[in-house]
């Protein structure tokens, strides 16, 4: 049982790192230099709210997250 926990955690823990790194960061590059920010022209309104891949990536990330945290306790409880 412990086995199998393990190589969940393990399948999870590469799903987590592949995750964030295939988000933008929210540093503005080049475009800081020249004072603009990195979401000039997007409005609140235009953003479409929980449709834009920023945000699907978050929802993504938070999920994979607490599956990790879930993995991590159980192995810990199976340890003891």
């Amino acid at each position: 049982m412990q086995n199998l926990f393990l190589v969940l955690h393990l399948i999870v823990a590469v799903v987590l790192i592949l995750v964030v790194m295939a988000q933008e960061g929210k540093d503005p590059g080049m475009r800081g230099i020249q004072g603009a920010s990195s979401d000039m022209g997007d409005s609140f309104f235009k953003k479409n709210g929980g449709t834009t891949k920023e945000s699907m990536f978050t929802k993504l990330t938070a999920t994979v997250a607490i599956l990790f945290l879930i993995t991590t306790m159980v192995l810990v409880i199976l340890a003891a």
